[in-house]
């Protein structure tokens, strides 16, 4: 009996714990990361699962291409014809004369709305009662609305349409994959295993070795053993028959594992982007960074710099207020004196403090010091002058004397 009839071979592939590299993760460190489905359709081996597309629906605020413009001219003349019948009845209300006749809106409104191209609105009011400014709000908010189905449905309609395999690569780039070689690798790889034809003599072969490598059955000397025996004893189209919908559930969960990986890092990228936020966040909301008070204008400065990226990168992607000040002053204008003050403070943060208050302490030591200077200097100038008074009114007085001796002296 052979190893496959033992059951020597089981249909799980073996499975190795694989170290998680951070920096696959989250990228280099660079600016642009500092702290963001014939007539008989051919089964594929895609076919049995089915790919999210949830990813696919279109943001609000995305614009996307809606009606043509011969339908756009169509609804801008009809809101116009709606604005001047509103002009005319509330023209007419003022003036007292009879208002507009609008059963031929009315009469409009109501056969769109049983031919299902006009959803009404849900209130008890009746059409008879609709001003020309409620035919107009109905109508406009029905154009808003087939607007908004076309923004949602295009995008997801075209990603219908695609070859399940591009279905699943643009999944893959949704959830930031960009290993798109690999990716591609893989599902050419599946493909051509789901190719593989259980009556050709070839192919039988090619299906046993793929199942008996994946299985992990032994060395390439001991698989291809393995098939020539069963080719010898004639057995290789049944077990090529046994081997190839396992072999292709096995490739499909391949695809399957890859996506998953990165839709995985996607979400470990998310937590780590909302974490970073609230960290931000909640360091800022103290009102003050490394002992130092903030105002409200520096606080909401600082909290959008480090989480808003509206900044462009030359990495190509939008960076943060830091990020977009580290590549200014590096490339753009140079400053590399700032630049290397600001890697002190962020190498070692400790250092660069006690530098900085050490300088200043110096510099106020000096500053008292000059005082000081100043001061004696100021007391030994006015000691200096006290000593010299006496003379000098002695000079004076004697001068007087001899003058006021003269004053009355006649000649």
């Amino acid at each position: 009996m052979d190893p496959i009839e033992k059951g020597e071979i089981s249909d799980a592939t073996s499975v190795t714990q694989a170290d998680v590299n951070l920096d696959e993760i989250f990228g280099m460190p660079d600016a642009g990361n500092i702290m963001l489905p014939e007539t008989e359709e051919k089964k594929s081996v895609f076919s049995k699962n089915t790919v999210d597309v949830s990813f696919i629906d279109n943001p609000a605020g995305t614009s996307v291409a809606t009606d043509t413009p011969a339908e756009k001219k169509e609804v801008e003349e009809a809101i116009a014809e709606l604005d001047s019948r509103i002009a005319q009845e509330e023209e007419a209300g003022s003036k007292g004369r009879p208002k507009i006749d609008k059963s031929g809106l009315a009469e409009l409104a109501t056969k769109m709305i049983e031919e299902g191209t006009l959803i009404p609105f849900d209130d008890d009011k009746s059409l008879d009662e609709y001003t020309a400014k409620d035919f107009r709000e109905l109508f406009e908010a029905n154009f808003q609305e087939r607007e908004n189905q076309i923004r949602q449905n295009t995008p997801r309609e075209f990603f219908e349409a695609l070859p399940e395999e591009l279905q699943y690569a643009a999944k893959y780039v949704a959830d930031g994959g960009t290993d798109l070689k690999g990716l591609f690798r893989t599902l050419a790889h599946v493909e051509e295993m789901k190719n593989l034809d259980v009556n050709n003599e070839y192919d039988q072969a090619e299906i046993a070795r793929q199942y008996l490598y994946a299985t992990n059955f032994g060395s390439p000397e001991e698989i291809e053993a393995e098939i020539q025996d069963w080719s010898d004893l004639d057995k290789l189209g049944q077990k090529a028959n046994q081997f190839k919908p396992k072999l292709d559930r096995m490739q499909e969960e391949i695809v399957a594992r890859q996506l998953a990986e990165q839709e995985a890092k996607k979400e470990q990228q998310e937590r780590a982007a909302k974490a970073y936020m609230d960290n931000v966040y909640n360091t800022l909301s103290t009102g003050e960074v490394g002992g130092v008070k903030l105002d409200r204008k520096v606080q909401s400065m600082l909290y959008s710099g480090l989480v808003q990226p509206n900044y462009p990168s030359i990495s190509g992607k939008p960076t943060n207020l830091l990020g977009h000040l580290l590549e200014k002053y590096q490339f753009v204008e140079p400053n590399h004196s700032l630049i290397a003050e600001a890697l002190w403070l962020l190498a070692d943060p400790s250092g660069y403090k006690n530098k900085l208050q050490e300088q200043g302490s110096k510099a106020a030591t000096e500053k008292a010091v000059r005082q000081l200077k100043t001061e004696e200097s100021r007391k030994l100038g006015s000691s200096s002058t006290s000593d010299d008074e006496p003379s000098t009114r002695k000079t004076t007085q004697r001068t007087l004397q001899k003058n006021s001796g003269n004053i009355f002296k006649r000649f």
